[in-house]
This record gives structure tokens, C-alpha cells and sequence, in this order.
């Protein structure tokens, strides 16, 4: 099975502009691809983890990769899937930031020579002199056009600023700008993308008369529409410092049985024949599907020990067996406690179970939350310290699991 067959057996491809031209290109390794990330954070998430996945997918079928990082868009934001105007950032936010992407995008992807190759599109847009974009670039664009583009009709009604409006001709201008100093020749993008990436198609059809061309893969939405890699306490971020290789772990481990074997097919790199063997396990054998998308897929983020210690403290919290160690955990430092006493609610906030106290106040009194195994059913519930010595298991829902530990005196 050649790569682009695979994509579509997997279910990956959404759009594309010409078929025939593109899977040709594709599976005979002839596409220099370029799939941007704007450095909105200062790390990736899961929902960058698709392109990332497609990325590597290709570059191990002979395709070259070009990692396109926005340090130029970036102090703009694409206004595509966004019901209001990201907020702007410093020069200096925008480097950390698209430093940090590399930093975590380079362990997906082979860079060198004749591999992947790394650009800023600061390095050009911010040199860009506004009167001669207008003249070389605007003239290509159509106002009508635009305005009937998806990414700008959902936000018309709230309304859509000049300053984000120009996000499409910027996008568009770096596709030509690759196409013409590094032979770009595709660009790849999720499906909220297709018109930025129809309309960079077409400026370089008619600034060069060269063919261009564009796909779009799935979005990763759940059985319900919605996009996944959200939780309670936000996104689900690929720095294991903003989400631990356990929490990573215990997402998949947790995903509606609906959706098990869409992320199995989208996300990992298991054969597609084997793929096919799983879809026809027995329904009672749905807990070592999700046990097996979760570790493969903390596997390919944090490492195949860092996946073996989230499946052991996964044991350990839902069959009582095994180390549990390795289990999310905050430090309790001894000022938080009165007289020997802190509050749960305090707890909660402090262990970011709950953005506030108002939200911990609500969990509580919904029966939401549970300590060391007892679920609390008054607000005022209060830890005593020799309980947080002992070590403070808290649960929030049934997938949250948090400890607190003392923190020792130094």
C-alpha cells in the first residue's frame, strides 16, 4: 500500500485540489511540503499532533518536509475556527514560543541535508514594505472572494477586523515565497485551512503560471463534533511539563468508546492490516483498545519508559495493583496551613482540579470529588496536615487523579 492510499485508508484525507496530481506526487517521494505552525503557546498541543503525524508519515515515504514556523503571522493570528481576536503577543513571546516548537517538532521529524528543512516567515513578512504588497500581491486578491472564504464567514456576524482580514494574503504570500526559493510545491494543513490554502494556490498559478498544489487532513473531532484534546484543566499540551506523561496517558485511556478506533487509525503509526484486525475484537475487549492508543501515543510523545510508568500508575489507580508514583502531584508547603489545617477547596485550586474556588465550590457540592477514596459532600470540608504527611489522594470525576504531598523543609 503506497502512502496515499494509506491516508485514505486511515481516514486522514479531507480535501484536495487535484488528486491525481497529488498522489502521484506523493507516493513517488516528489513533494516538497510545507505545513506552518503559528506559535500561539509555548507548546504544541494535541491538536497539532495530527500534522505532525502527516508530516513524518510522508517524510518516511521519500517526501521533503518544510517545517514553517510563523514567527511573521504570529503577531496577526489566524482568525479560522475563532469566534474573537487572539490576543497579540511580544516579538519576544513569539521567538520563545516558535523556539520551543522546534525544540519539540524535531523529535517527530529528521532534519538535514537532503531531509527537512526548518523557516521563519518572520524572515520576510516583517521586512515586507506595505505599498508593495498591495501593488505585487492585493491586486490578486478579490474582496468577494474572501469575504465568502469559511475562516471569515463565521466571524462576520461578531465582527472581523482589517488587521486579521489580511491573514489570508500573508499565509498565501509565504506559499509563494516557498515556491519560488525552496520548490515548494504542496502545502498541508487541517481542514479549517482550505481556503488560506486554496487562495496561496492560486497566487502562485497566477504570479508564476506553476501548479501548486493543496490538501487538507481530518480534523480531530469526537463522536459528538467537537474537537478533541481538551480537559478540565485546558488543553492537552505535548510539553510534559504542562501536561505529565500520565495525564497525556489517562486522555486516551479516557475517550468515549466511539472514538477509539477513529484516533487509533488517525494518530498511530500501527499497520493499517493490523488496524483492521483490532476493529474486529470482541466489544468486551474495548478497555485494551483505548490501553493501546494510550500507550502508543505516549509512547511517540514522552518515550516508551515514560509510557510504561503512565500504564503502570493507570494499573495501580483502577485495579489496585501496581506503582502509583508516578501519579500528577503537588507540593504542600507548610504555609498553607492554619492551625494545622488547609481547606479542600484550597487544595483544589492549588492542584489546578478547579481554575477558582468558585468552580472547586461547585464540584464539590455536584459530588465530584472524592478523597482518598470517600467522595465529600460539604464545602467546607478541611485537610489535616497529618493527612497531606501521609500522602492526599483526590480524585475529581471518575479520570482526574491528583496527590498531595508535604512538601519537606529545607
Amino acid at each position: 500500500m503506497k502512502i496515499y492510499e494509506e491516508l485514505q485508508a486511515r481516514g486522514l484525507i479531507a480535501q484536495v485540489t487535484d488528486e491525481t496530481e497529488i498522489r502521484e506526487l506523493i507516493n513517488n517521494g516528489g513533494a516538497k511540503f510545507y505545513i506552518g505552525f503559528d506559535p500561539t503557546a509555548d507548546s504544541l498541543h494535541v491538536g497539532h499532533f495530527m500534522a505532525l503525524c502527516l508530516m513524518k508519515r510522508l517524510q518516511l515515504a521519500g517526501n521533503k518536509p518544510v517545517v514553517l514556523l510563523g514567527g511573521g503571522t504570529g503577531f496577526i493570528g489566524d482568525p479560522s475556527g475563532r469566534t474573537d481576536m487572539r490576543s497579540m503577543m511580544s516579538a519576544e513571546t513569539i521567538q520563545h514560543n516558535c523556539d520551543c516548537f522546534l525544540k519539540q517538532i524535531s523529535k517527530f521529524i529528521e532534519f538535514g541535508e537532503d531531509k527537512a528543512i526548518v523557516v521563519n516567515n518572520a524572515d520576510w513578512l516583517l521586512d515586507l514594505k506595505y505599498v508593495d504588497l498591495l501593488r505585487d500581491v492585493g491586486a490578486y486578491f478579490s474582496v468577494n472572494d474572501m469575504l465568502r472564504a469559511r475562516c471569515y464567514k463565521q466571524r462576520m456576524e461578531r465582527g472581523l477586523s482589517f488587521f486579521e482580514f489580511n491573514y489570508m494574503i500573508m499565509q498565501s504570500y509565504d506559499f509563494l515565497y516557498l515556491n519560488e526559493k525552496y520548490g515548494c510545491n504542496m502545502q498541508f494543513g487541517g481542514d479549517d485551512q482550505w481556503s488560506n490554502m486554496l487562495a496561496g494556490t492560486e497566487l502562485i498559478r497566477k504570479k508564476t503560471g506553476k501548479d501548486a498544489y493543496a490538501m487538507t487532513i481530518t480534523l480531530l473531532l469526537n463522536s459528538e463534533g467537537n474537537k478533541m484534546g481538551k480537559t478540565a484543566k485546558g488543553a492537552v499540551w505535548l510539553d510534559p511539563n504542562k501536561t505529565t506523561p500520565f495525564e497525556f496517558y489517562q486522555y486516551w485511556r479516557n475517550i468515549d468508546d466511539a472514538d477509539v478506533m477513529k484516533c487509533i487509525r488517525l494518530l498511530t503509526f500501527i499497520p493499517v492490516e493490523q488496524i483492521e484486525e483490532i476493529d474486529h475484537w470482541d466489544a468486551s475487549r474495548i478497555n485494551e483498545k483505548k490501553e493501546l492508543l494510550a500507550y502508543e501515543l505516549t509512547a511517540m510523545i514522552h518515550g516508551k519508559e515514560e509510557a510504561e510508568k503512565a500504564k503502570e500508575t493507570s494499573l495501580a489507580l483502577f485495579s489496585g495493583e501496581g506503582d502509583d508514583s508516578n501519579m500528577p502531584t503537588t507540593m504542600v508547603a507548610e504555609a498553607a496551613f492554619t492551625d494545622g489545617k488547609v481547606s479542600l477547596i484550597d487544595l483544589l485550586v492549588m492542584g489546578n482540579l478547579a481554575k477558582s474556588k468558585a468552580e472547586a465550590r461547585r464540584l464539590i457540592s455536584q459530588g465530584g470529588v472524592t478523597v482518598n477514596g470517600d467522595k465529600v459532600d460539604s464545602v467546607e470540608k478541611v485537610i489535616e496536615r497529618a493527612e497531606v504527611a501521609d500522602c492526599l489522594k483526590v480524585r475529581r470525576g471518575k479520570k482526574i487523579h491528583h496527590k498531595f504531598v508535604l512538601e519537606e523543609s529545607k
